[in-house]
């Protein structure tokens, strides 16, 4: 009964992934999850087809190191090979060995420094964001929409409402449209630390450095909840500075803003810092 409950269980499983089925796997970590989250922007897909290449490259010079190793220990161990070689070199090898590692090198870094100027090479935004990492939270700002800003605190244990994952749901989300190119500003807090804006599935990542203003962009394809956190130590409270964002159809993305800035009311990060704050004492 048991095998026959896991052979139902992979087969729906597979059904699933062949259906294009399972877009969580685009949200946020899942139990047991070895690969990559799946791409959700043209940046990330191009990650993960890196990924894969290396991951292809770095197998075959694995195997081609371990037949070498193989052969030499069974064709030149002391039993087999009773009068050793006194060969003091071979041009031919000494060529080889040099030569193709650094064809390897070239084939890897071509695609390595497209897909480099692919990420840092931001395209004409659609939307424009700015991220301010404060001790232990995020900061909003919509350029494009004058006032409109606020904060993102984690959720705790017994505010969660039932799909919120863990560690993960703020109390507000950043809302962007789907098939927008968006440009995220990204900075620290001036009295604060170094932070990192990390989503995994928009292959974003950038650090938040106070006095200072970095930048990415992302275009998400897909619509759905996009989950990230801080991925720079930053101390105490650095486990519990998640990063939710939710991609949605342009109509309402626009309702959205329109809903926020109708009654727009001033941030005040110190009583939401004192309200939400995780870990104090």
């Amino acid at each position: 009964m048991a095998s026959s409950r896991v052979f139902a269980s992979l087969v729906a499983t597979m059904t699933m992934l062949s259906a294009g089925a399972i877009p969580a796997l685009a949200q946020q970590p899942e139990p047991w999850q070895i690969g990559l989250q799946s791409a959700s922007t043209p940046v990330m897909e191009s990650i993960t087809g890196f990924h894969n290449f290396l991951l292809v490259i770095i197998s075959l010079v694995t195997l081609f190191v371990l037949v070498l190793l193989t052969i030499c220990i069974v064709k030149f161990n002391s039993k087999s090979n009773t009068t050793p070689s006194r060969t003091s070199h071979n041009t031919i090898l000494e060529v080889a060995w040099t030569v193709l590692p650094v064809i390897i090198l070239v084939v890897i870094a071509i695609p390595s420094f497209r897909l480099l100027y692919f990420q840092l090479e931001t395209p004409e935004p659609d939307l424009t964001i700015k991220a301010t990492g404060y001790q232990w939270y995020w900061g909003y700002e919509y350029p494009d929409h004058e006032g409109l800003s606020f904060d993102a605190v984690m959720l705790a244990d017994d505010e969660l409402q039932p799909g919120d994952p863990r560690l993960l749901a703020t109390d507000n989300n950043v809302v962007v449209p789907v098939n927008k190119i968006v440009k995220v500003l990204v900075t620290g807090d001036p009295m604060g630390v170094i932070h990192s804006w990390t989503i995994p599935a928009f292959g974003s990542k950038v650090d938040a450095v106070p006095g200072r203003m970095n930048e990415t962009w992302f275009k998400a394809t897909k619509t759905g909840m996009y989950y990230g956190q801080c991925s720079e130590l930053c101390g105490r409270d650095h486990a519990f500075m998640p990063i939710s964002v939710q991609v949605v159809e342009q109509a309402e993305y626009d309702a959205w803003v329109s809903e926020r800035t109708a009654g727009l009311q001033p941030r005040d990060d110190k009583k939401k810092f004192a309200q939400n704050t995780l870990g104090s004492e």
